[in-house]
């Protein structure tokens, strides 16, 4: 990346007396000023804040004259090169428009007597996120620089909480700058380490290109461990938490670069950028289920404290959370990425590895180095190394080491063992100077190099990612842990199937249940029909567990279970419910029919059998045949009737199902009481016989495909799921209903000799 052309260069920190600032800014711009001294470009620095100049002066000056000389100059050079630093640094109040106009003036001021092109101006907002949207108006409206020198912004995290709030913020800011103009920052991506990633996959392609997949890899850690709690900072904590935090950031980055596919040219931001993309986009649905979180014991009174709340109140914001998340690519399926971090552990250190299948039995001599476990693990600092590293064990291969000559190989071994093996056992290579993040980023923003920040479409794709997460968490008491040394083993957790949980019970419950936690499920009767009711998980767990009960006593009669699911929202939970359950359920004898199918081609997302695909099929190994999708789309067209796919379908169920009477049906019921796709005014001819038909929907898809009554009432059992509160209202008006009513087609569900059973969760029942 070029420097368009050489001249005078502003740079304004917002917030330049802050705690970043003074921690690591200022040297990262004392950094880059010594770098650049005497190469053509002329600076000036501004320190910004809301103290009037006789306040925020000596503020600045006592922040600037802590500066540490950068590594490689002498004393003397040093002292120069500082002396000039401060001398070109300035502090300027700024709070109203008319401070930044003031600023603009002064810019333009000195840039006339002094008879310099202006090259670029650079404004780092070290202010918390709420102001973004009015500095960048201000910015935009008073401080852009001529339309031949470039503007840039930087930007700190958090950006926005959730999805919603991420793309509210991008809006107001882009309604301001351009994209090329904001320079997002997560200082993960300035670690030596985090940026040597893909440059070290790229330099082993050969040797790593074989291995880097599903078949050699056995799972993936990524880890951020803190001793520090959030003492001091709760204001901002406990309204983002761990996964807000540091996952949806830094530890999905690393993520990322670990396993996105690598661009033919790493120079180039729009491939990288891109590749990034393509790759969040294929990660796999994360929930509830796929998590666990924690709290440790003393954050909930520092939240009493900070934030002035009475001793009854408890915060359900989590300081510890591990997450396990799958890719869904044919590359890495399968492989577990264990993400965890938290607060009040017992060291601090931060990385992540890649640990390999050992496809070696020892027969002898165990401590050889081919019996060993084989790992790649990138190492950001602290913890028991002390310093940034990638760690390559020996019985993997060698790697390369890039000529560039700002990377060594180690060879000197401190005696301690790197997560279960000696050092003396990894070829091992770290930076030739240590440089710290801010540094590094602050230079990449100079030369506008995009690739270390995060876009616009990869912050929401992230969110996206995280968002469901975080809603399904905001209710989950978290585990309360001690702290420290002391959480011994309380914080083990593990997989089971796709399901996380804690590998230990926790003894004690800080947090008292409420009475809505004691009825589990309530067995009873509605509209003269069996009725079980509970919340949600446990309702769709009980489902999961009758259709387990289905099916192998009609395996057991018949040798084959004829399971047919409506689309909709209901089944939703009960088919992840199902895919987790994966070992017990019979799959092998089990068909999958649909109730009702969408006229859309099976590949949309508005198509049943989509999201039947999407949410079961591909988690569970099943007979390709066993499976029937309705024929929605055929001869290139989509439900016509001189296609007669009803009459196709009703044919497989008759070659199929015995009597054509399903063993169960699943179906939902619409708020405005329609089943299937069965509405209010569906013309069902007086053709009694028919089993599959073509109906219209008042809402859009129009066309559907459908069962009709008479394959539903044919089946042994129909379940009939309820969910959610939006349903309230619908559930109280079949209770009243005698009989049936044609206003209400799901009346009409009465099998002539099987079993209805509805299942109706307590938001639905109670509202």
């Amino acid at each position: 990346p070029s420097i368009s052309h050489l001249g005078h260069v502003t740079v304004v920190v917002v917030g330049g007396t802050g705690d970043l600032a003074r921690k690591y800014l200022w040297q990262g711009f004392f950094q880059l000023y010594a770098d650049q001294v005497g190469k053509g470009h002329t600076f000036s620095f501004y320190g910004g804040g809301l103290s009037p100049t006789e306040k925020g002066t000596p503020l600045l000056f006592g922040i600037l004259k802590e500066l540490a000389c950068p590594p490689e100059l002498s004393v003397e050079r040093c002292d120069l090169v500082k002396d000039q630093f401060l001398h070109l640094s300035k502090y300027h109040q700024l709070k109203t428009t008319e401070d930044y106009e003031k600023l603009s003036q002064q810019i333009k001021q000195q840039l006339g007597q002094e008879g310099m092109v202006e090259a670029g101006r650079l404004f780092y907002l070290s202010v918390p996120a709420f102001a973004y949207a009015d500095i960048a108006e201000k910015i935009n409206n008073t401080c852009r620089p001529p339309s031949d020198a470039w503007l840039r912004v930087v930007l700190e995290k958090p950006f926005g909480h959730d999805l919603y709030s991420a793309q509210a913020l991008d809006k107001k800011l882009s309604g301001q700058l351009k994209e090329e103009e904001m320079y997002r920052i997560d200082h993960y991506l300035g670690k030596q380490v985090v940026s040597k990633i893909l440059p070290f996959r790229k330099e082993n392609k050969k040797l790593l290109d074989p291995i880097w997949n599903k078949h050699h890899i056995e799972r993936i850690e990524i880890v951020l461990k803190e001793t520090l709690d959030a003492k001091g900072r709760i204001q901002f904590y406990d309204q983002y938490g761990v996964i807000r935090d540091v996952l949806q950031n830094h530890l999905t980055e690393v993520m990322t670069l670990m396993l996105m596919n690598l661009p033919a040219n790493l120079s180039n931001s729009k491939e990288i950028l891109q590749n990034k993309l393509n790759f969040l986009a294929s990660l796999q649905h994360v929930d509830n289920s796929n998590a666990v979180v924690g709290q440790y014991q003393a954050y909930n009174e520092e939240v009493q404290e900070e934030l002035n709340k009475t001793k009854d109140y408890f915060s359900l914001t989590p300081t510890f959370a591990g997450v396990v998340v799958h890719v869904d690519n044919a590359q890495y399926e399968g492989i577990p990425i264990f993400m965890t971090s938290g607060k009040a552990l017992d060291e601090r250190v931060s990385y992540a590895r890649v640990l390999f299948k050992s496809d070696v039995f020892c027969v002898q001599d165990p401590n050889n180095v081919q019996c060993k476990s084989k790992q790649i693990i990138f190492y950001l600092g602290h913890g028991t190394l002390q310093y940034p590293a990638i760690l390559l064990s020996k019985n993997l291969f060698k790697p390369k080491l890039a000529s560039s000559g700002d990377w060594k190989e180690v060879t000197e071994y401190k005696d301690v063992n790197m997560l279960g093996l000696p050092l003396s056992d990894y070829y091992i290579q770290s930076p030739v100077t240590p440089r710290e993040a801010y540094c590094e980023l602050i230079s990449h923003v100079f030369f506008g190099r995009k690739d270390s920040f995060i876009s616009a479409e990869g912050l929401l794709a992230s969110w996206e990612f995280w968002t469901p997460l975080l809603e399904g968490l905001s209710r989950v008491f978290p585990r309360v842990y001690p702290g420290g040394v002391a959480n011994g083993n309380l914080l083990n957790f593990q997989l089971q199937g796709h399901q996380v949980a804690f590998s230990h019970e926790a003894v004690v419950n800080v947090i008292k249940p409420g009475a809505e936690d004691n009825f589990q499920v309530m067995q009873g009767k509605y509209r003269s029909s069996e009725m079980v009711s509970a919340w949600a998980q446990e309702l769709v767990e009980r489902l999961a567990s009758d259709l387990l009960l289905a099916a192998e006593e009609a395996i057991h009669e018949e040798g084959q279970f004829h399971l047919a699911l409506s689309g909709g929202s209901s089944p939703v939970a009960l088919l992840r419910a199902l895919a987790l359950n994966l070992y017990t359920f019979p799959w092998r004898n089990t068909h999958i029919w649909q109730v009702d199918e969408r006229c859309v081609p099976h590949t949309e997302s508005g198509s049943n059998f989509r999201s039947i695909h999407d949410l079961l099929l591909q988690h569970i190994r099943i007979p390709y045949f066993n499976i029937h999708p309705m024929p929605v789309h055929l001869t290139q067209r989509l439900c016509v009737e001189e296609d007669s796919g009803p009459t196709l379908y009703e044919k497989e169920i008759k070659k199929h199902v015995n009597g054509s009477s399903f063993h169960y049906i699943l179906i939902g019921v619409g708020q405005d009481g329609h089943t299937a796709s069965l509405f209010q005014d569906t013309k069902l001819e007086n053709d009694e016989e028919r089993l599959v038909i073509l109906t219209e929907s008042p809402i859009k898809p129009h066309q559907r495909m459908s069962l009709t009554f008479t394959a539903i009432n044919r089946a042994r059992r129909v379940g009939v799921l309820i969910m959610g509160k939006s349903k309230h209202e619908l559930v109280s008006q079949l209770s009243r209903i005698k009989g049936e009513s044609s206003k209400y087609p799901i009346t009409k569900v009465q099998p002539k000799s099987g079993t209805l059973i509805w299942y109706i969760d307590y938001d639905a029942l109670l509202g």
